[in-house]
């Protein structure tokens, strides 16, 4: 059996994939939105020619819509908007948009695509600062800039747009690698190719067997140092995103700061919480989810999985060791068997 990990900044979330036989395995792979992506698809039948052209072509569209580096992108333009105005949004950013939307509500503010200004006055974003603690007051006025609901969706006639009600900027890189994969397992879909793996900057979205005709297997490890499985997850037809914090923090006079943002109070989160690893319907929504919990920690988190029927495995700091726990509906994907790391 060949293992092939995908490693997500300071955690890894893997994939066990059986040999190849029987069915034609298909795998392709490429660079897309600063990351790398991967799909495997088992086909029982001819798959399009220029299958893998038709996935970097779909992938462009939603660079080209959501992308904060690039100035011709929907969403740079938006945030050029002065209060008032508005702007005639894509089937993808629209899609994007409500999602976001559903996840900043039941997560009361805990995933907020508005926080950009925030996380560049840390110095956590493309703006490169040296390591330093904001003022306060700096802060609080910022948080006055993060408000989600300033930018409201308005519908003419089936006509969507987006209006810009006060001074809000918009960043979708919480969401956008787990909607990416979305949009490919549709393409598959429509070319009757159920089953498949889709990785897309360490965002899954996964449907059917593999090539053992056996559902995927996923595994989830450690966020240590050492190679360590902290389980296999199993029988999943939807998104798997995991968000974790471990490496990704600064020093001032001892005292640690994350880099995850609880856009709520605008400070770094302060909880043991080191990984989270989300089940959902789509990639979108684990992926977005993911981030929710990350920010909410392991006990406010946790009621919110429970509360909302969210399967979420969670990794949690406890001295120089870890502690894992679940929610009730994550239970029938866990699978405790000893996989070896090479």
């Amino acid at each position: 059996m060949n293992f092939l990990r995908i490693l997500c900044g300071s955690f890894a979330l893997s994939f066990l994939v059986g040999c190849d036989h029987g069915p034609e395995v298909i795998k392709i792979s490429g660079a897309k939105f600063g990351t790398t992506y991967s799909v495997i698809v088992i086909a029982d039948q001819i798959p399009p020619p220029n299958l893998e052209e038709l996935i970097d072509d779909r992938l462009d569209l939603i660079d080209v819509s959501m992308s904060t580096y690039k100035v011709e992108s929907e969403l740079s333009e938006f945030n050029r908007l002065i209060p008032g105005e508005r702007l005639s949004i894509s089937d993808d950013f629209l899609s994007v948009y409500r999602t976001s939307k559903q996840i900043w509500e039941i997560s009361d503010g805990a995933f907020n695509p508005a926080i950009g200004p925030l996380v560049n006055l840390w110095g956590f974003g493309p703006e490169i600062k040296s390591d330093n603690i904001p003022e306060a007051q700096e802060i609080d006025k910022l948080l006055l800039a993060c408000i989600f609901s300033n930018a409201s969706l308005l519908n003419s006639n089936n006509n969507f747009s987006l209006v810009k009600l006060d001074n809000v900027n918009l960043d979708f890189s919480g969401i956008a690698k787990g909607y990416a994969a979305d949009v490919i397992a549709d393409l598959l879909e429509m070319s009757a190719l159920p089953n498949y793996l889709i990785e897309i900057g360490g965002e899954m979205r996964v449907s059917g067997v593999n090539s053992e005709d056996k559902p995927w297997r996923l595994a989830i490890e450690s966020p240590s140092e050492i190679k360590r499985i902290e389980t296999i997850i199993s029988g999943i037809n939807g998104g798997v995103a995991t968000s974790g914090d471990y490496r990704n923090y600064f020093e001032v006079e001892s005292e640690r700061y994350s880099h995850t943002l609880d856009p709520r109070t605008g400070y770094p989160i302060k909880h043991s919480l080191a990984s989270v690893t989300v089940i959902a319907e789509t990639g979108a929504r684990a992926d977005a989810l993911a981030t929710a919990l990350m920010v909410m920690g392991e006990i406010e988190g946790m009621k919110m999985a429970e509360k909302n029927n969210i399967p979420a495995f969670m990794v949690t700091r406890i001295d120089q060791d870890y502690r894992t726990s679940y929610s009730s509906s994550m239970d029938k994907y866990l699978n405790f068997g000893v996989v070896d790391i090479d």
